[in-house]
């Protein structure tokens, strides 16, 4: 049998090239072809949260697991779902509303409302 080593290790940030202009820290989502763009709400291809500022066409670093700051959109419990807002933003992930596919992590903490910065488990 041969060796295997994966690409990138878990806890390691992926790179990829920005289609559009990034902030470190907002969630992104797939763009096309190893690209990445801020999230929008709705979004299912959300891949994980922006490692630094990177103009369109540039390299950042995308970290996928683990626990991460994401921004509010509005405010959010501790405890719940959340789910891509715009602009790269997390909303509260709706019980018998929205697709579990749609949630990417369990709030750690209580956003008290627009722009707060919260812990997030990400589940994927």
């Amino acid at each position: 049998m041969s060796d295997y080593l994966p690409k990138f290790k878990p806890g390691e940030a992926i790179s990829r090239v920005t289609s559009a202009t990034v902030t470190g820290g907002q969630l992104l989502t797939v763009s096309g072809s190893n690209t990445v763009a801020p999230s929008a709400a709705g979004d299912r291809g959300w891949l994980g949260v922006a490692s630094r500022d990177a103009a369109s066409g540039q390299s950042t670093g995308v970290y996928c697991d683990g626990v991460q700051y994401l921004t509010a959109s509005a405010a959010i419990a501790a405890g719940v779902l959340v789910k891509c807002a715009a602009s790269g933003q997390v909303a509260t992930w709706v019980v018998g509303t929205d697709a579990y596919e749609l949630a990417v992590g369990l709030s750690l903490e209580s956003a008290a409302g627009a722009a707060s910065v919260i812990a997030v488990k990400m589940i994927r």
